[in-house]
C-alpha cells in the first residue's frame, strides 16, 4: 500500500515538472507577439528597441550584435552605401543563435562558444537586411537608411 502511494507521488510531481517547463517555455518563445500587423504602437517599440550599436571605423560601418539566446538587438538602423562589417560577440553560445544565417546573402555560419566573428556584408542599398539563427527561431533585421 505504501509503495502505491509513493508511486502516485512521484508521478504527480513528474507531471508538475513537465506542466512547469511547458509554462517556461511558453512564457520565453511567445512574449506576448501575437500579431504581426503594423501600428504606430508597433513602430514606436521597435524604435525603442533599437540601440546604438553601429559606429564606422577607417571607412566601414561595424554592427555589433550579441548572440545567445537570440541576437541583441533585434532591430538595427545603419547607413546604406557603405562597406558593411556585421560583427557578432558571443559568451557561452550554446544554443541555435551560434549559428547566424542570412539567406539573401546564402550566408550560414557557425559562431565560435565565445568571441568575435566578423561578417563582411558589403555595401548594402536602402532597405531591410534580414537575419535569423540557425534554425529560424531568432530573427534579427538591419534597416539600411
Amino acid at each position: 500500500m505504501k509503495m502505491e502511494k509513493t508511486s502516485k507521488q512521484n508521478l504527480m510531481i513528474i507531471i508538475a515538472i513537465i506542466i512547469s517547463a511547458g509554462a517556461i517555455f511558453f512564457a520565453i518563445n511567445f512574449r506576448g507577439e501575437t500579431s504581426t500587423a503594423s501600428s504606430p504602437d508597433k513602430d514606436q517599440d521597435v524604435i525603442a528597441q533599437t540601440a546604438n550599436n553601429v559606429s564606422v571605423v577607417d571607412g566601414k560601418q561595424i554592427i555589433t550584435m550579441k548572440a545567445k539566446g537570440g541576437f541583441s538587438p533585434v532591430h538595427s538602423i545603419a547607413k546604406a552605401g557603405i562597406p558593411t562589417i556585421l560583427r557578432v560577440e558571443t559568451n557561452g553560445t550554446f544554443d541555435c543563435s551560434s549559428v547566424i544565417r542570412i539567406p539573401d546573402m546564402n550566408i550560414s555560419k557557425n559562431l565560435p562558444l565565445t568571441g568575435m566573428t566578423d561578417i563582411d556584408i558589403g555595401v548594402q542599398k536602402a532597405g531591410i537586411f534580414d537575419g535569423t539563427c540557425g534554425m529560424g527561431m531568432y530573427p534579427f533585421d538591419i534597416k539600411f537608411e
